[in-house]
């Protein structure tokens, strides 16, 4: 039987750089067999003992990391080796190292990571996404990895497009009205990894006046009065709720960070299911 390794890939940031890592990494090993666990915007030491108190737990973990934080790097490395995990920076020899721990050669093929397992993952996910844009071809709602609820100009088919792009088939539904989430998410709303974006009212508002001005349009409609955009995101967030589907408010973050914490709901759900 396989040793299966529990590698973990720790970040500051949105994880990006280190999850391209690991792919051109593992690409060297065909016969590696792992689980993959992945932590986001790792910025504190109390964050860093939490990750360690999951990787002990396991019989054979490994940990990568990006972290720009001398200290921080510093404390990771340093508790890794109390308890006997290897831990490495990605500015490391990495395949030397994981040679060593897997007791395998490298194949040493360049741009290894571009399998054709991989791309075709990419470029289905990415057809998938594009079809099931804004609330569209719901009836294979079941087939989507990731189904992102929220109020028009919310940030959903930014996102949607990005997490295809990262291999995941996601769908995008516009929330007008508790009516218009289709009945299979009402009642089953914990089968899928269902995910509501919020933003703050006076942000949204801003957004959806320079949509207007692009299409030059008049303002003078609900869809750029403040007062019924507080009642939509109030309404939206009491949905969410309701069914128990977490939130994230994209007000103060990029595509990239929303996705990444989409990514780790993703992963948390999965693992508990």
């Amino acid at each position: 039987m396989s040793i299966i390794h529990d590698i973990y890939l720790i970040s500051d940031s949105t994880g990006e750089t280190i999850d391209r890592i690991f792919l051109a990494l593992k690409a060297q090993f065909s016969k590696i067999d792992y689980n993959h666990h992945q932590f986001s915007f790792t910025r504190t030491e109390n964050q860093i003992l939490k990750i360690l108190e999951l990787a002990k737990k396991q019989k054979e973990p490994i940990i990568l990391y990006t972290i720009v934080d001398d200290k921080l790097a510093k404390h990771l490395e340093e508790n890794s080796k109390k308890l006997n995990i290897p831990c490495f920076s990605v500015l490391g020899d990495l395949i030397s190292n994981f040679s060593k721990i897997l007791n395998q050669s490298a194949s040493h093929i360049p741009s290894g990571q571009h399998t054709l397992e991989e791309n075709s993952k990419r470029i289905e996910a990415i057809q998938f996404t594009m079809t099931h844009d804004d609330g569209k071809m719901i009836k294979d709602l079941e087939k989507a990895d990731i189904i992102l609820l929220g109020v028009s100009r919310s940030g959903k088919t930014p996102t949607s497009i990005y997490l295809a792009n990262r291999g995941y088939k996601t769908s995008n539904i516009p929330l007008i009205s508790e009516n218009s989430i289709p009945n299979f998410l009402k009642e089953k709303p914990k089968l899928k990894c269902v995910i509501g974006l919020t933003v703050e009212p006076i942000r949204l508002l801003d957004v959806r006046k320079n949509r207007m001005n692009a299409l030059k349009e008049e303002h003078g409609t609900d869809y750029t009065n403040i007062n019924k955009i507080e009642i939509e995101i109030k309404k939206a967030k009491e949905t969410f709720k309701k069914y128990q589907w977490p939130m994230i408010d994209v007000t103060r973050k990029s595509v990239e960070e929303t996705a990444a914490s989409i990514i780790k709901i993703y992963e948390i759900k999965n693992q508990n299911a």
